[in-house]
């Protein structure tokens, strides 16, 4: 029981990580290469304000974020008006700035062997509710105005101007949110392990969250908590499979983007009236194949 709550606390603070890359990547289009550097700086600054500086648990996750915005914004500045593809190039790079900081700022963050001491103050029953509030509020968000213009400047930057979409401002917003959320992941992360180090923080970690995203259906937020549940959890639970782990991650991967390019949920998203749409479809299905019987 308690290996189980072990992965199923591992698997969301990961989901919360992966929502903040579906704000960016799902909803907007934009590629962040990169988003793992927000997850140290909330795992690190969090953990050093209250090791260090004696600060309560929540005032220091608090702060965490507020800097990750800070410096997601300095970010932001000069890449929002940049194409995408450029987007992923500047944000790889801060990443790889931030881990090589991190490793040389020893007597502040451990440097390469790590900051430890680190108090367990993350419960899977935080984790659990955090995880489920991002969600409904992401859920909201993608419904709302501001998540609808989100989707138009995914389909096209060009007509998203052209109908007076404020291009810019809507990019930052959504990266400053999605920065917030991978922060907190990192703040949640910190306190759970006890023991953080720059490696963990490297550009594989941001590319296998856009992978679980892409993997669910880049247009669908419940396809991204569904791809993070299979990719995440299931290679912990097949542990005793020791290294055919990686090969059964990469082939269940590529036989996705072979036979479904669109992810296994496309844009599908799991609302009641898809729910009643789903039931109807397989009442139907279930009839004709008893006539046909």
């Amino acid at each position: 029981m308690a290996l189980l709550i072990s992965i199923l606390t591992s698997t969301l603070i990961t989901l919360i990580a992966v929502i903040g890359i579906y704000i960016l990547t799902g909803m907007t289009g934009l590629f962040s290469l990169g988003q793992a550097s927000f997850m140290a700086i909330g795992a690190y600054t969090s953990g050093l304000l209250v090791v260090k500086w004696g600060l309560p648990f929540p005032l220091a996750c608090l702060i965490a974020i507020f800097l990750a915005v800070l410096v997601g914004w300095i970010v932001g500045l000069p890449t929002v008006r940049l194409r995408r593809d450029y987007i992923s190039l500047v944000t790889l790079g801060f990443g790889e700035a931030i881990t090589a900081i991190l490793n040389r700022a020893t007597p502040l963050t451990g440097g390469a062997a790590g900051f430890v001491g680190i108090p367990p103050y993350t419960s899977f029953t935080l984790v659990l509710v955090s995880a489920v509030i991002i969600i409904a509020a992401v859920a909201m968000f993608k419904v709302s105005k501001f998540g609808r213009q989100c989707s138009a400047l995914r389909g096209d930057e060009l007509a998203a101007r052209a109908v007076g979409i404020n291009v810019p401002w809507i990019k930052m917003t959504a990266f400053l949110f999605s920065v917030a959320v991978t922060a907190y992941s990192g703040c949640l992360y910190a306190f759970y392990t006890t023991y953080v180090d720059p490696s963990i923080f490297g550009w594989r970690k941001s590319a296998d969250w856009v992978i679980m995203v892409f993997f669910g259906g880049s247009g669908s937020l419940t396809g991204a908590v569904l791809a993070t549940f299979i990719l995440s959890g299931l290679p912990e639970i097949l542990r005793f499979l020791a290294d055919y782990r990686s090969i059964f991650y990469a082939a269940l991967v590529l036989l996705i983007i072979n036979f479904k390019p669109s992810g296994l949920l496309g844009s599908w998203e799991l609302t009641p009236k898809n729910l009643r749409k789903l039931a109807r479809d397989i009442s139907l299905f279930m009839k004709k194949g008893g006539k046909n019987a």
